[in-house]
């Protein structure tokens, strides 16, 4: 007698849905704004070209939070169009809300897991950029198989950037900067800007999470990858990293 087929393993996230109270301002933006703003996942590429009327760089964030530094950069960077991507409904709501006072055109949001947007709704060699700003550690060693940076995450996110674009990194947990410079030192299709890690780039504004790690008295750790080849200069927001716009305070 055959066996029935084993079930397919779950993947490991690297995150945890947690239901949180939304405010009534956030709901509101979600139904107001989320249909305008809000792109719904599809397991095939997205023109995003179309999406934002133009043809401009383009960049992805993974991970916003709350969307302060997303709202931000955006912002510092009109010419370049921006896709966030955050599973927590809360923070796709407060970023909605900033993308409304800030009437930002250049942004829009999946709600969706990073890696299967990267996978299933970015082409190949299409992406000017891409950010992982603060990711959750996962402190425990039992946990650090939930730890976004691993080398499957590396190759897919280098097989999405063009050539010439950049990833960038930053995290306030010095183990797991290690593991990230190790990781990505070690796929082929990306090449250190720095001899180990990068200075923090001045357009980088502080998040959240980086404020509160710094008060706890971490210290921050950036990194800096670009895909290798010749890149194509109107295919990146900002070639040169040193004088890109300015971050506001983080006091």
């Amino acid at each position: 007698m055959d066996s029935a087929d084993p079930p397919p393993r779950r993947p490991v996230r690297s995150y945890v849905l947690r239901g949180g109270r939304m405010g009534s301002g956030q709901q509101r933006a979600l139904a107001e704004l989320g249909p305008r703003f809000v792109l719904p996942y599809t397991a095939k590429p997205v023109d995003l070209g179309a999406v934002f009327g133009r043809s401009a760089p383009h960049i992805v964030e993974i991970g916003f939070g709350m969307g302060d530094a997303t709202a931000v950069v955006a912002a510092a960077m009109p010419q370049c169009d921006f896709l966030g991507v955050e599973v927590h409904e809360a923070g796709v709501g407060a970023l909605l809300r900033r993308i409304d006072a800030g009437a930002l055109t250049n942004l829009r949001i999946v709600r969706h897991d990073a890696v299967e947007v990267l996978r299933d709704m970015i082409a190949p060699a299409t992406l000017a950029g891409i950010h992982l700003w603060f990711p959750d550690p996962w402190h425990k060693k039992r946990h650090h198989k939930r730890r976004l940076v691993q080398p499957a995450f590396a190759q897919l996110a280098a097989t999405r950037l063009a050539p010439g674009g950049y990833l960038h990194c930053a995290t306030d947990w010095q183990p797991y900067g290690e593991q990230m410079l190790a990781v990505l030192a070690a796929e082929p299709l990306l090449a250190n800007t720095a001899a180990a890690y990068a200075p923090r780039p001045a357009w980088r504004p502080a998040t959240k999470f980086e404020r509160r790690g710094v008060a706890l008295g971490h210290g921050v750790w950036d990194l800096l990858f670009r895909r290798r080849g010749d890149g194509d200069g109107d295919h990146d927001c900002n070639r040169d990293h040193d004088s890109g716009p300015a971050a506001p305070s983080s006091r």
